[in-house]
C-alpha cells in the first residue's frame, strides 16, 4: 500500500503543485528531494532550499521524514536540519489521511511565520521575538550564504 499511496501523491503534486516547491524524482519511490524556494516578503526570499523526504515502509500510518539538506536559519528546525516535532503532520498528531502536499504546505507557512512559542532553537527564537531586525538580516545572510541558486 505505501508504494501505491506515494506514487498517488506524487502524480496529484505534479498535475497540482504546491506553490515554491518543485519535486525531483529519483529511483527509489521512498525516497525524494524537494526544491523549495524561499516565499517572498520572507528573509528566505530568493534562496532555494534542498530538502531530503523519506517515508518509511509504513507509510502513510507512519509521517514521513523531512529534513533540510540546505543550512537555514530558523527557530523551528534544528542544526541538523530536521523540521520541529511540533509541525502538527510531523508530530503524534499524525493521521493517515494527511499527504506530503499537506506537510510541504505546512512548512512553506513555517518559514512565513516561525514559531517562536515552541522552538527547536530558543536562541534563534528568542532573537526572532526581541529582535526581529537581526534575525531577519542574519536568516538573509544564511539565506545568501547557504541558499543562494548560484551554489546548487
Amino acid at each position: 500500500m505505501s508504494e501505491r499511496r506515494i506514487a498517488k501523491e506524487l502524480n496529484n503534486l505534479k498535475h497540482n503543485p504546491i506553490p515554491n516547491c518543485s519535486i525531483e524524482e529519483g529511483s527509489d519511490l521512498n525516497h525524494w528531494t524537494i526544491k523549495l524556494t524561499g516565499p517572498d516578503n520572507t528573509p528566505y526570499a530568493g534562496g532555494l532550499f534542498l530538502l531530503n523526504v523519506n517515508f518509511p515502509k509504513d507509510y502513510p500510518f507512519q509521517p514521513p521524514r523531512i529534513q533540510f539538506e540546505t543550512k537555514i536559519y530558523h527557530p523551528n528546525v534544528h542544526p541538523d536540519g530536521t523540521v520541529c516535532k511540533q509541525l502538527c503532520s510531523l508530530s503524534g498528531k499524525w493521521s493517515p489521511a494527511l499527504t506530503i502536499g499537506a506537510v510541504l504546505g505546512a512548512i512553506i507557512i513555517l518559514l512565513e511565520e516561525p514559531n517562536a512559542d515552541d522552538p527547536v532553537v530558543p536562541s534563534i527564537a528568542s532573537e526572532y521575538r526581541f529582535d526581529k531586525s537581526n534575525y531577519d538580516h542574519t536568516a538573509k545572510q544564511w539565506t545568501l550564504q547557504y541558499a543562494s541558486c548560484k551554489r546548487m
